[in-house]
């Protein structure tokens, strides 16, 4: 019996997809709301730092460093002094 492989596009895999459909444009960098984008980073900050403070209580110092570092990562966010 022979295998059945995937259909694989006509445009190949690098071909640009549309940017905008019958929903609108998709969301991206330039279209979110300022507000969103500070809440979400808010609740990511306060997250990582919960996970912080778990590794150290478990005694596991480069996990909680890890997640110290993606909390500043958000607290920098929020503050605006995100360099992309």
């Amino acid at each position: 019996m022979a295998k059945r492989f995937p259909k694989r596009s006509r445009q190949g895999p690098n071909y640009p997809r549309p940017t905008s459909g019958p929903r609108g444009p998709r969301p991206g960098p330039g279209n979110r709301g300022g507000e969103n984008l500070i809440a979400n980073a808010k609740r990511q900050y306060e997250r990582y730092l919960a996970l912080a403070r778990t590794a150290v209580l478990n005694g596991d110092d480069v996990e909680a460093q890890n997640c110290y570092q993606h909390a500043e990562h958000f607290f920098r966010t929020m503050m605006g002094q995100d360099a992309n």
